[in-house]
């Protein structure tokens, strides 16, 4: 059994010249809601992709799932998701098609789809609307509703609340709930630290491409 989900040693990501990541040291637990705190640019997003298997790692250690990042990357893309600014919805898809894109990845049938969309407030017409047509908030609900279905591990979230309404931001925190209850891990980059923080079992700041302080 895996007991850490996370594990990292002076784990190191490159852009370029620079060290978006230098030397990350972290670990976190089965069933944690982690918040990661810190300034725009101080890495989180970066954090984020490397433990999702999108940012290399090019010096120090990386397990994640019991994935070593450093030798094979795509073996943990399967079960995590990864919510970033970008919600990565096709447009021209309804938002029941999106989600069935995702269920149809994993195995989840018809049922699943349905509860994912009534999960995040899209059932009803709302599922029949093509994505482009769709408000910022409600494209945001659709993209969540793709995580649900997923079955992710390990849930990866980039300021999940933002442009999602007061309704909207209560069924994302419920929904993480539940995420972590089904035996799912959270890691949260938020602004939003009072929010966030009534959610989070720990919080991490990052500052510099480095995780500074754990509590």
């Amino acid at each position: 059994m895996i007991n850490n989900i996370v594990e990292m040693h002076d784990a190191v990501v490159v852009y370029g010249d620079f060290p978006a990541l230098a030397g990350v040291t972290m670990s976190v637990g089965k069933g944690e809601i982690l918040l990661l705190h810190g300034a725009n640019g101080a890495g989180k997003t970066t954090l984020l992709r490397a433990c999702a298997g999108l940012a290399p790692i090019v010096r120090g250690t990386a397990v994640v799932l019991g994935c070593d990042l450093r030798s094979d990357r795509q073996a943990v893309r399967q079960r995590v998701g990864l919510l970033g600014h970008n919600n990565g919805l096709f447009t021209d898809l309804t938002a029941r098609e999106n989600v069935a894109f995702w269920a149809r990845l994993v195995g989840a049938g018809d049922d699943e789809i349905d509860a994912s969309l009534v999960r995040m407030g899209l059932d009803g017409r709302l599922a029949t609307v093509r994505v482009g047509q769709l408000s910022a908030g409600q494209k945001r609900r659709c993209a969540l509703a793709n995580l649900v279905v997923r079955r992710a591990e390990l849930w990866l979230l980039d300021e999940p609340h933002a442009g999602l309404d007061a309704r909207g931001r209560d069924e994302l925190d419920a929904t993480l709930q539940q995420a972590v209850t089904s035996g799912a891990t959270v890691i949260i980059a938020s602004h939003e630290i009072e929010r966030s923080r009534k959610l989070a079992t720990r919080v991490a700041v990052v500052s510099g491409g480095q995780v500074m302080a754990k509590s």
